[in-house]
């Protein structure tokens, strides 16, 4: 049974991930994509042909600077889908602000010897729903 994907992954900005002007560390936004992106995968449920994934690809276009303790909702959706690709968009908003796009690239491979390999049909089907 799917779960739902539309909800949007939360998280309050912790002492750790701040610098000494208060803001958010550049490094600690991709950090918090790629755990919105894993949470995105956590509500499908795995199926035997999905493809072993590497991260080919990270972008970050920042807008406004996050500070201690602010909270940030991130919504994941599907930039593109390649052959042997999938792109995700992951937006961080605090409140109705943008603060963060982030777009990561994961490449579909052979679980054994990281070959590229395509993307099973059922799994480019179940993507495009979520296609921007």
């Amino acid at each position: 049974m799917a779960k739902d994907t539309k909800k949007p992954f939360e998280f309050r900005v912790p002492f750790r991930d701040v610098d000494m002007n208060g803001e958010m560390f550049r490094a600690a936004y991709v950090s918090r994509a790629e755990e919105a992106v894993a949470e995105f995968w956590r509500r499908r449920d795995a199926q035997p042909s999905d493809p072993f994934f590497t991260i080919g690809k990270v972008t970050c276009n920042f807008h406004s600077p996050l500070k201690l303790g602010d909270v940030v909702h991130t919504t994941v959706g599907v930039s593109k889908i390649g052959g042997k690709s999938a792109g995700f968009l992951v937006r961080m908003m605090r409140g109705s602000e943008a603060v963060a796009e982030a777009e990561i690239l994961w490449c579909a491979c052979d679980a054994e010897s990281r070959e590229p390999v395509a993307l099973p049909e059922e799994l480019r089907d179940w993507l495009y729903q979520y296609l921007d």
